[in-house]
């Protein structure tokens, strides 16, 4: 199941009319992974909502990932998830031990995380979707939008990009079993450990990369921040495979609806290869972080993650949003 292309999700966002509650901290302006609204002086609700058809053929894992996907949200937001309702679109006539088996990897993946599935919402659909609404917490002093950039910031992320290119090499048998592996290790592994660092060290901004790929997510990030993102196309890293997948043809809808989204505020260099180009606007599923943060700060947070690649740097609002070199 592809998402509402972006372009036209954000032409119908921006004909509703402006919430004017004193208590919204982080609305659906800047396009941010997760609301914020405040609770007291101290302390912030955090919430978010996912799902989408499976990615892989084993029904717990598909559980699992749709829960991390979910999760990761509220942690790129600095929050910590406390509760979840699962979301269930299954056909009546279904095969119910399949169906329990999702939910069994979703809730593991949520009691791992130290979150408590509360509930949920099913309704029969011939197509399977599964995903959660998540509930956290957050510091009002710690809140990380995708609006904090500065110029002069360092840009890291956490995880290797290519998850929707190698999705869909498995769907048509494409995909070698190295490709296979390294995927699934990406998605199933929470943000958690990369939230606490960049709040621990001092980041400026946040974002999560999901369904709009690695530029779709940084155009909003520099478009909020009103900053111009500067990326190295060779440093940015790529799951096993991908570029291969990509040479076959492996990709998604994603790809044409996240470059429609970004139009003209990118410009690449001559150097950087169509395949490449197409790999940076692959959506992701249960993606990493894009952190942005002070040059000063950078190796105290890459020291606390296992995995990290600073892909680019900040520099002031120019022509374009974001340069690919």
């Amino acid at each position: 199941m592809a998402k509402l292309a972006p372009s036209d999700l954000a032409q119908v966002l921006s004909k509703l009319p402006k919430q004017t509650s004193e208590n919204i901290i982080v609305g659906f302006e800047n396009s941010d992974d997760a609301g914020v609204f405040r609770l007291d002086e101290e302390r912030a609700l955090v919430q978010t909502v996912d799902f989408f058809t499976p990615i892989v053929d084993d029904p717990e894992i598909y559980g699992q990932v749709a829960a991390i996907n979910s999760l990761n949200d509220v942690y790129a937001m600095g929050g910590t998830p406390i509760t979840a309702l699962s979301i269930v679109c299954y056909p009546q006539k279904g095969d119910w031990e399949i169906l329990g088996k999702i939910l069994l990897g979703g809730q593991k993946a949520m009691n791992a995380e130290n979150v408590v599935v509360l509930g949920g919402h099913s309704v029969d659909d011939q197509e399977i979707k599964f995903g959660y609404s998540v509930t956290g917490i957050v510091d009002i002093n710690k809140v990380m939008p995708n609006s904090g950039s500065q110029p002069g910031d360092v840009l890291v992320l956490t995880k290797r990009i290519g998850t929707g290119v190698i999705s869909t090499g498995i769907k048509f048998g494409k995909a070698d079993q190295r490709s296979v592996d390294s995927l699934l290790e990406n998605l199933t592994t929470s943000a958690r450990a990369a939230s606490q660092a960049m709040q621990e060290v001092g980041a400026n901004g946040c974002t999560d990369v999901t369904g709009f790929g690695l530029l779709g997510h940084a155009f909003e990030m520099a478009k909020a921040s009103k900053v111009t993102f500067k990326l190295k196309a060779k440093d940015i890293p790529l799951l096993p495979g991908v570029l291969d997948l990509i040479e076959q043809k492996m990709l998604t809808r994603g790809d044409k609806n996240n470059r429609i989204y970004v139009g003209e505020t990118i410009r690449f260099s001559d150097r950087v290869s169509k395949q490449t180009q197409s790999a940076l606007f692959d959506p992701q599923t249960a993606g990493g972080l894009l952190i942005s943060i002070p040059e000063s700060k950078v190796e105290m947070l890459r020291s606390k993650l296992d995995e990290s690649w600073i892909i680019g740097e900040v520099d002031g609002y120019g022509e374009h949003l974001i340069e690919v070199s």
